[in-house]
């Protein structure tokens, strides 16, 4: 069995399993190569043509133990995985399974910004540590990136045109031991509508012939940096003389990224407007793709007038709901202008699961006591909201489309859930058979490092 085959159903139910997840986070720069690369490097395992090296289950066993993963038989999990990607990636050349140069240099970009975090969002410093330009260091790991895709694609097509019935799903629930089901805290699931303070044209114009005021200044001769320092609003990158560092136009909004990439070297934008107020840009330098750019934000103030206009529409949006004039749906559409919900009938998404559940604990100072004040369906009344991609404010109202109390896991509550874990483990079974069928016809090595392995035994039987 693999390493997820063997995960505890309390776990399947809570949390909806992926195959080869860890083949998939691992992505390693050479901080873990520089410690192996002291040692004799073996292939451990070979499936057809494809060859597992020790370094391999290696590297990635550092990188999980380093990350708070238990060190008990991962090498042999690792290993497990390592060899059914091979499987996979075997199968698909054989089915002319393909992925694209742009989903390989999609997957390459993702993997490269996530470095470039940890280096504090500086290209440069993460190109110094492994002193290899991010041109090299995508080379150095494309082909790895294109086996993943493909190993991740050929699964898919064994296991995604697997679901379950609701039968299955009940019978799965009623074979669960009592002990492995788990116990929910307490939830909610809510949707809002939101109605942002709207800038005044007069607060706009003293912003604007502030920045005006400013462009002169760096006209006449000051320097843009320091200019920054002392006047944006943007306090990410005011105290570094307003610098954004090395950026591509896909992570600048548009109207930023027209402005700032018609400039040249030194030269500094007219007065930009974007959804976070406005700006001056200046280009440092520009290398390829990408361009080091300072900008100045002036924010236009909110006045106490604005709010209570945004206050106000609010209101008069919720009088038609509670009146039935309206459906709260129909007034997400219709009035909400936070896009992100919006576009999503109004949910609001846990940003630390990705799902629209909330746990009662996990409620902010604003949300929690709004909440503790509401039954199932019901609506807010208006209160104060700020948007924490650009600082703007304004009110919502929200609704509660789900409350449970913190119970054990049941088919009442928890059904979506179950059929989760349900479904996880008949792809599981149906991955399993896949695996029992190919192999045999497969040339599989196991080396004597990885032959007591239990989950080495169907690769050895064959």
């Amino acid at each position: 069995m693999t390493l997820l085959a063997k995960m505890s159903l309390k776990f399947m139910i809570l949390k909806k399993n992926k195959y080869l997840i860890t083949l998939l986070i691992c992505f390693s720069f050479g901080v873990f190569n520089k410690v192996l690369s002291q040692n004799i490097d073996k292939i451990v395992g070979i499936v057809g043509d494809k060859i597992v090296l020790k370094s391999d289950v290696e590297i990635q066993v550092r990188q999980l133990t380093a990350q708070g993963s238990p060190e008990e038989g991962l090498p042999c999990n690792l290993f497990e995985e390592l060899m059914l990607q091979k499987l996979l990636l075997s199968q698909a050349e054989v089915d002319s399974v393909l992925v694209t140069e742009d989903e390989i240099e999609g997957e390459l970009g993702q993997r490269i910004n996530y470095f470039v975090g940890l280096f504090g969002g500086d290209q440069d410093q993460l190109e110094a540590y492994y002193n290899k330009s991010i041109l090299q260091i995508k080379d150095e790991f494309r082909e790895q990136i294109q086996e993943q895709l493909l190993s991740r694609r050929m699964q898919q097509q064994v296991v995604n045109s697997v679901k379950v019935t609701p039968a299955e799903v009940k019978h799965f629930f009623e074979t669960l031991p009592a002990d492995s089901l788990p116990f929910y805290d307490a939830e909610v699931e809510m949707s809002q509508i939101v109605i942002m303070a709207e800038v005044s044209e007069e607060q706009k114009k003293i912003a604007t012939d502030e920045l005006k005021k400013l462009k002169q200044r760096i006209i006449d001769g000051e320097d843009f940096a320091t200019l920054a320092v002392v006047y944006s609003d943007d306090s990410g990158s005011a105290t570094n003389g307003g610098d954004l560092g090395y950026m591509s136009r896909g992570e600048l909004v548009n109207e930023f990224a027209a402005a700032a990439f018609n400039l040249e070297n030194g030269e500094v934008s007219d007065i930009v407007e974007t959804e976070f107020g406005l700006h001056l840009i200046q280009m440092v330098e520009r290398r390829g793709e990408k361009a080091n750019l300072r900008h100045i934000l002036l924010r236009p103030e909110i006045t106490s007038f604005d709010l209570e206009k945004a206050k106000a529409k609010l209101n008069d949006v919720r009088n038609k709901i509670l009146t039935d004039s309206i459906t709260f749906n129909q007034a997400v559409d219709k009035y909400s202008t936070d896009e992100q919900t919006k576009n999503n009938a109004g949910n609001i998404v846990n940003p630390q699961t990705g799902s629209a559940t909330f746990l009662l604990e996990e409620l902010d100072d604003f949300l929690k006591p709004v909440v503790d004040t509401l039954q199932l369906n019901q609506v807010s009344k208006p209160f104060t909201f700020k948007k924490e991609r650009d600082g703007s404010i304004g009110y919502r109202i929200i609704k509660i489309n789900r409350l449970s109390k913190a119970h054990q896991a049941n088919l009442n509550d928890d059904y979506e859930r179950i059929k989760a874990a349900a479904e996880s483990k008949k792809q599981q079974a149906a991955l399993e058979d896949w695996i029992a069928k190919k192999a045999p016809d497969t040339y599989i090595f196991v080396d004597d490092n990885f032959i007591d392995c239990a989950q080495s035994k169907k690769w050895i039987s064959n």
